[in-house]
C-alpha cells in the first residue's frame, strides 16, 4: 500500500477514526492488525519474514537479560544473525553469487552458481536494522526487553514507518505504545500539515523531476554534458523530496494518533561540509551506524590510519545497504573519501580559513563546493551500472556538445516552480525560523489560503499515478 495512493488515505482515515473510538487498552491491537493489513498489501507472505525475526529477536531479548558473560553474547549473536541471514538471503544472495561466479572465471574455474529468483521484500533494510537496535541496547542494557508480544511486534511493524523509517530506536517508541493516546487537535493539525508538505514534496517536486532524470539516464551517452548536469542536479532534489517526503507522511501520520518518531532530515543541502550534510540526511540512518558499527571499530580513538579505514569501511556498508550494487558501494566509498579529506584539510588549513569560514561568502562557497560533490555522488546512486556513470562522467569532463534535451514544457515549468517554492521556504527556515512556513502563520486565513494552495498544486501539477517510493526498493 502506497502512500501516494487513494487507498492508503482511505485506509488512514479508517484507521485513525477507529483508534480514538477504542477503548485505550486496545488501540496497539488495532495499531498491529492494521499494520499487519498494511504490509500483506504489497506481498502477504512476506509477512512471515517480519514474523520469523520479531519471534527471535523477541525471545532474544528477554533471554539477553536473563543470561550472563557468553551466553548473553551468544543471544545477541543469534538475533544478529537471524537479522542479517534475512538480509543476505533475500537482499544480496544474487549480489554475492554474480560476483564469486566472475572470481571463479578469472581463476579459470567455469562454474555458474544458480540465482534466486525472489522479490525483495518491501522495506526489509529499515525493519531489520530497527530489530537489530532493539537487541543491541538490551544487550548493552539500555533497554528492558519488552514482555508484551505484540507491542514488541508493533514496535517492529508500526505501519507508518514500516517500510522507509525513519528507523527507530526503542527507548523512543517502546514507552508511547505503553501510553493513552487520547484526540488532540494541535497533533492532528500539526500531523496533517506535515503530511501535506510531504505529498507536494513527493507528488509535485520529487515525481515531477523524475520524469526527466529518468529520461537522461537510461541513455547517457545521447546527452550533452549540460543536460547530464542539469539531469543530476534535478536527481538531487528527485531523491531528496521522494525520501523526505515519506519521512514527513511517516511523521505526519504518526503525530495525527500522538506518536512522535524522530526527524529523519534537517535541510541537507544547506549543509557546509559533508560531516554536517550527514548530520543532516537520514540522520536515523546515519546515527544507527555511527552508533552500532563506527563506534564498536573504535571510531576515532585509534591511529590516524586507523581512524581512515573505519570511516570508509562504514560508508562502503552504508553504500551496500542502499542497494546489492557496486554503484552504491562507489557511492558510499566516495562520501567516506570526502569525509576522510575534509578532516585532513581541516587539520592543516584550518587556520587559514579560519577568517572567512563564517562569512556569508565563506557559507555560501563551502555549500556550494559541498553540495557539487555529493552531486558527483549521486551520479553513481543513480547510474544503473558503473559504465554508465563512467559515461555521464567523461561526457561532462569532455563537455560533449549537442542541443539541451528540454523534453515536455510543462515538465520543465512545473519543476522549477516547485523547487522554488522548496528552496523558498528552506532557506527561511534554515536562516530565519525553523517553523516557518504559510502553513505555519500565525493568522488563520493565511494558513487556510496556503492549505489550498499546495492541495490545488498537488492535483495540478502533482504525479498522480501512485510511483513507488525510491527508497522502498532498499
Amino acid at each position: 500500500m502506497l502512500f501516494n495512493s487513494l487507498i492508503f488515505l482511505n485506509f488512514f482515515v479508517v484507521v485513525t477514526t477507529l483508534y480514538f473510538l477504542v477503548p485505550d487498552k486496545h488501540q496497539w491491537k488495532l495499531l498491529l492488525l492494521a499494520s499487519c493489513y498494511f504490509y500483506m498489501f504489497f506481498v502477504p507472505v512476506y509477512l512471515l519474514i517480519l514474523g520469523f525475526t520479531i519471534v527471535i529477536d523477541y525471545y532474544a531479548g528477554i533471554l539477553i537479560e536473563r543470561k550472563t558473560g557468553s551466553k548473553k553474547k551468544l543471544m545477541l549473536i543469534v538475533s544478529l544473525m537471524a537479522n542479517v541471514g534475512v538480509l543476505a538471503v533475500f537482499k544480496y544472495y544474487n549480489f554475492i553469487a554474480n560476483n564469486l561466479s566472475f572470481l571463479l572465471k578469472l581463476s579459470g574455474v567455469h562454474h555458474h552458481i544458480p540465482y534466486l529468483n525472489i522479490l525483495l521484500p518491501i522495506g526489509l533494510s529499515f525493519h531489520t536494522f530497527q530489530a537489530m537496535s532493539y537487541t543491541i541496547e538490551v544487550y548493552r542494557g539500555h533497554q528492558k526487553p519488552e514482555r508484551n508480544f505484540g507491542i514488541y511486534a508493533l514496535y517492529v511493524m508500526f505501519y507508518p514507518q514500516l517500510v522507509a523509517g525513519p528507523i527507530e530506536r526503542p527507548q523512543n517508541m517502546l514507552p508511547q505504545f505503553h501510553q493513552k493516546h487520547a484526540f488532540n487537535y494541535d497533533d492532528v493539525v500539526t500531523g496533517l500539515r506535515k503530511m501535506l508538505w510531504g505529498y507536494f514534496k513527493k507528488l509535485v517536486v520529487a515525481d515531477r523531476l523524475a520524469i526527466y532524470v529518468n529520461a537522461v539516464f537510461h541513455h547517457p551517452g545521447k546527452h550533452s554534458a549540460i543536460t547530464l548536469i542539469t539531469a543530476i542536479i534535478f536527481f538531487s532534489f528527485q531523491i531528496y523530496c521522494d525520501f523526505s517526503g515519506y519521512s514527513d507522511i511517516a511523521l505526519g501520520t504518526a503525530r495525527v494518533m500522538g506518536y512522535k518518531l524522530m526527524v529523519n532530515f534537517r535541510r541537507p543541502y544547506f549543509a557546509t561540509s559533508i560531516k554536517e550534510f550527514w548530520s543532516r540526511w537520514h540522520i536515523s540512518l546515519s546515527t544507527w551506524f555511527r552508533d552500532y558499527l563506527y563506534i564498536p571499530l573504535g571510531g576515532n580513538r585509534r591511529s590516524i590510519s586507523r581512524w581512515c579505514l573505519n570511516i570508509l569501511l562504514v560508508f562502503m556498508i552504508s553504500g551496500l545497504w542502499h542497494g546489492a550494487s557496486w554503484t552504491f558501494v562507489v557511492w558510499g566509498a566516495l562520501h567516506g573519501f570526502y569525509l576522510i579529506a575534509g578532516i585532513f584539510f581541516n587539520k592543516v588549513f584550518k587556520d587559514r580559513f579560519l577568517i572567512i569560514k563564517n562569512t556569508v561568502t565563506g557559507i555560501f562557497f563551502r555549500t556550494s563546493f559541498t553540495f557539487m560533490i555529493v552531486c558527483f555522488g549521486w551520479i553513481f546512486f543513480r547510474a544503473n551500472s558503473i559504465d554508465d556513470a563512467f559515461i555521464i562522467i567523461r561526457n561532462i569532463v569532455t563537455w560533449k556538445g549537442g542541443g539541451f534535451y528540454i523534453g515536455s514544457i510543462s515538465d520543465i515549468f512545473y519543476s522549477i516552480v516547485a523547487l522554488a517554492i522548496l528552496l523558498i521556504t528552506e532557506y527561511t527556515q534554515e536562516f530565519y525560523s525553523e517553523s516557518f512556513s504559510l502553513m505555519n502563520s500565525r493568522y488563520k486565513l493565511v494558513r487556510h489560503l496556503s492549505y489550498v494552495a499546495i492541495i490545488l498544486l498537488i492535483l495540478l501539477a502533482g504525479i498522480l499515478n501512485q510511483s513507488q517510493f525510491i527508497y522502498f526498493q532498499f
